[in-house]
């Protein structure tokens, strides 16, 4: 029999363990604590442990699964809250109280709880891999695909309607398999696809500055990299809230545990205003808070990619939110010092840009396997460099990857400019694949007005230069309207409340009016200049303050603010 010979914090070391496989789920000592196999030397295997080790001691016993670390998948997962191996807290709290028990267990799919089955398939059909053989009504809001497991085909020779439970037998197959309503699938393993498309459609997040300056695409990759305290957990949120991706999967991997408790309390009382429903009928929430065991930061990640694949394989758009990346970089770190590897650059293993990589090209939009449908898995990772420094390398491996950087700057978050993004250091990848999209949705020339609002920052950062040292009444005439526009550009379209009712969300529609309705304010301002209007009285002019209202008036009211601005702005130069 296989027992401990070594404990070293979330490393075991055990001998016996021959007939094992790398990546094999064991249960390790008295209390069967879960670990998985991540080294083998002969008859020995190190084990990274999922829980606290404490107590556990030389000549216990450790008992091989067989199978690797793997996630339930099937009807349930949507609100519902996970820790990182897939273990259901809400039930694991009504057995065993606030705190998680060592060796608790409980099934990630409710065993007892009846669904509607309505099959898509009848008898002497053929079904393969991948396909769609029934439905479930999970929620309001999602209507769940029961798919027919990989490996697995034939000719159907009963299939059973009605309720039943995720372990009720409801297809029967020639080839003698028998299918249920869930089925299981590794983790560490890419769910198959049978093509790669183009990322042409955009994430709509309804946050002005990343879906008007730096667009982020269904199936795309982002970054989030910000240092401590310039909101890279509260903009991970407002992605998670309003993106209209149709399951969002949220990882909170290593975050402070009154983080993960703001995302619980609020969800449920969020509505979507894609569909005007409860915004957690929609959502899977992963909680592997920092107080929780280093090893399972890794298993989160992966079990949080491996449920938003699934849904993918339906033909929905989901969106994987893992808040943050850094964390799971530093339990790679650990883990691989207590392996005694050699350390790459500060300590990380020379791996980690592979296991990045390996993680990011996850996302995609894709030809689902087994049927026509298309679907997208976006990944947004959040970053925590060290003192903000960007040159860390789990920012910079990361930067290599994703196609969409949103750096987060502790200045403008220190002036209370959030989403504190700074749009200099900024970009997107997705500009091109996009544009055509964006022109016969929004209108023509969507990002020809984007083109011209970055250069009026721009012309702002230089001209602000001079304001400091002879002020901005030394300035002429034209160079004050650009910093009143450009002001209006920081101030009135990307600055963007997230704790206010109306604010916290801007449809595209209003987005290309609001920055339309300042780029026009400052070409009439230009052309009234020329044509000898007083620059007070251009400035005085009471449409500035209607600017100011923009973001905070609801859609219903906006077109009607939208034309009396605009009426306002073409008499600038009639005055």
């Amino acid at each position: 029999m296989a027992e401990i010979i070594r404990v070293s914090g979330p490393l075991v070391e055990a001998d016996g363990m021959r007939g094992n496989r790398m990546y094999d789920v064991v249960y390790v000592g008295s209390q069967k604590l879960m670990g998985e196999i991540i080294k083998i030397a002969g008859d020995q295997a190190s084990i990274q442990v999922y829980e606290d080790t404490s107590g556990i001691a030389p000549g216990e016993p450790v008992l091989g699964t067989g199978k690797p670390l793997s996630v339930e998948l099937g009807p349930g997962l949507l609100k519902t809250i996970y820790d990182g191996i897939q273990r259901p807290l809400e039930v694991i709290k009504n057995d065993v109280g606030d705190y998680i028990l060592r060796g608790s267990s409980a099934d990630a799919l409710d065993r007892k709880k009846k669904w509607d089955f309505t099959p898509t398939v009848k008898k002497n059909d053929f079904i393969s891999d991948g396909m769609i053989f029934g439905e479930v009504q999970e929620t309001e809001v999602i209507k769940h695909k029961i798919l027919v497991p990989p490996k697995i085909s034939g000719k159907v020779v009963e299939i059973n309607a009605g309720k039943h439970t995720v372990e009720d037998v409801v297809c029967r197959l020639d080839s003698k398999k028998e299918l249920k309503l869930y089925h299981t699938w590794p983790v560490k393993k890419p769910r198959p696809i049978a093509s790669r498309l183009d990322c042409d459609t955009p994430l709509v997040t309804g946050q002005r500055v990343l879906d008007t300056f730096f667009p982020l695409a269904k199936g795309g990759t982002a970054a989030i990299p910000g240092p401590f305290g310039s909101g890279k957990t509260i903009t991970q949120h407002q992605l998670a809230k309003w993106s209209d991706a149709d399951v969002i999967v949220y990882v909170g991997c290593g975050e402070r545990g009154n983080e993960m408790t703001e995302v619980i309390d609020e969800f449920p009382k969020l509505t979507d205003p894609k569909s005007g429903k409860l915004l957690m009928e929609r959502t899977v929430l992963i909680a592997n808070t920092s107080n929780m065991p280093v090893a399972a930061r890794e298993a989160s990640v992966y079990t949080g990619i491996t449920i938003a694949e699934y849904f993918r394989d339906m033909g929905f758009d989901a969106a994987l939110m893992a808040d943050s990346t850094s964390r799971w970089a530093e339990a790679l770190r650990e883990i691989s010092g207590r392996l005694e590897e050699i350390p790459g650059e500060e300590g990380y293993p020379a791996y980690l840009s592979e296991r990045l990589s390996a993680f990011y090209e996850r996302a995609g939009r894709v030809n689902c396997i087994g049927n026509n449908l298309v679907g997208s898995t976006s990944i947004i990772g959040a970053v925590s460099p060290p003192g903000g420094d960007f040159s860390e390398p789990v920012t910079q491996n990361t930067l290599r990857i994703v196609r969409v950087f949103w750096g987060l700057d502790a200045r403008l978050a220190d002036r209370r400019h959030f989403p504190s993004i700074n749009w200099f250091k900024s970009y997107s990848l997705y500009f091109e694949p996009l544009k055509v999209w964006y022109d016969e949705n929004i209108g023509e020339g969507f990002d020809e007005k984007r083109d011209e609002a970055l250069s009026l920052l721009q012309r702002e950062a230089e001209l602000l230069e001079i304001v400091q040292l002879v002020g901005s009444d030394a300035l002429p005439p034209a160079e004050r309207i650009v910093l009143e526009a450009s002001k209006m550009v920081r101030e009135d379209f990307l600055q963007q409340n997230a704790y206010h009712e109306v604010d916290t969300y801007c449809s595209l529609e209003k987005q290309h009016k609001m920055l339309s309705a300042i780029l026009s304010f400052y070409e009439k301002g230009m052309i009234a200049l020329k044509d000898g209007v007083e620059l007070d009285s251009i400035l005085s002019n009471d449409v500035v303050e209607e600017i100011a209202k923009m973001k905070y008036t609801r859609e219903k009211e906006f077109d009607s603010l939208i034309n009396n601005i605009l009426k306002k702005i073409n008499k600038l130069s009639n005055d």
